[in-house]
């Protein structure tokens, strides 16, 4: 599995600059009371704050403000500043400026002009992303034998940009932990075909209500391209941002 590194992303693929998607992502750090390091000045000068109110339509969010007054007044002169955080464990990042205080809630708050966009930068190693069950990408896995061994075509279960899960009910590749199948084919909706190898690490047999069973592999992409990686990644950013619109009623 190739290592990736934050120099090699393709930051554009992970911006969502739709304001009813970030309005939509606001209110949740809003609503679980995320905590958001605001950099003033790097590692070296920061503040742990969090959201007080998103209102997009006034096109303004209020965050709670540093309990030092020093710390206050540079965040207020700075002009833009950098916001980090996290959502179910994929980091986001947000620049906020024309930052004044202001009266909330009886107290003195921060009041900053609503972001213009925002970039959530999954993890691979840890994040996994469902892929549809109505309308599924398969995937074609070339079987080994002393011939042509033929295809074997299932459906996905989910994708990270580190691998995939796929239901092989019939038993077509078998549960050798560490057995690659080269050349395999995934076909990503509206992004066409990827090619890679594909190299199982788990098998599980997931028992059913009728007595039978699914069988679900994990399996790590093995040298994949860097053209087939931003393929992934887009495919998924887009996953993702259809789930976000279908919890937000925009969809």
């Amino acid at each position: 599995m190739q290592a990736i590194t934050d120099a090699e992303l393709d930051w554009r693929v992970y911006e969502v600059r739709s304001r009813r998607e970030v309005a939509a992502l606001l209110r949740q750090l809003f609503e679980k009371n995320t905590l958001i390091r605001l950099m003033i000045r790097g590692e070296a000068d920061s503040c742990m704050t969090s959201l007080l109110q998103v209102d997009p339509e006034k096109g303004t969010i209020v965050l709670d403000r540093s309990v030092s007054r020093e710390q206050n007044e540079r965040i207020v002169s700075s002009g833009k500043l950098r916001c980090e955080t996290s959502l179910d464990r994929i980091r986001i990042f947000f620049t906020i400026e024309n930052i004044v205080e202001t009266r909330f809630d009886g107290g003195t708050a921060l009041r900053a002009n609503f972001p213009a966009s925002l970039v959530r930068l999954q993890r691979r190693e840890f994040y996994r992303m469902s892929t549809p069950v109505t309308n599924p990408v398969y995937v074609t896995i070339p079987l080994p034998g002393e011939d042509d061994g033929g295809n074997a075509f299932l459906p996905l279960a989910d994708i990270s940009c580190g691998g995939i899960a796929l239901l092989d009910n019939k038993g077509l590749l078998g549960t050798t932990i560490g057995q690659t199948f080269a050349n395999c084919s995934i076909g990503l909706p509206d992004l066409g075909a990827i090619t890679t190898s594909l190299q199982v690490r788990y098998a599980l047999d997931v028992p059913m209500l009728n007595n039978k069973t699914n069988r679900r592999l994990g399996l790590q992409f093995v040298d994949m391209p860097g053209a087939s990686l931003t393929a992934v990644q887009r495919y998924i950013t887009r996953l993702e941002r259809e789930r976000n619109a279908r919890q937000a009623g925009l969809a």
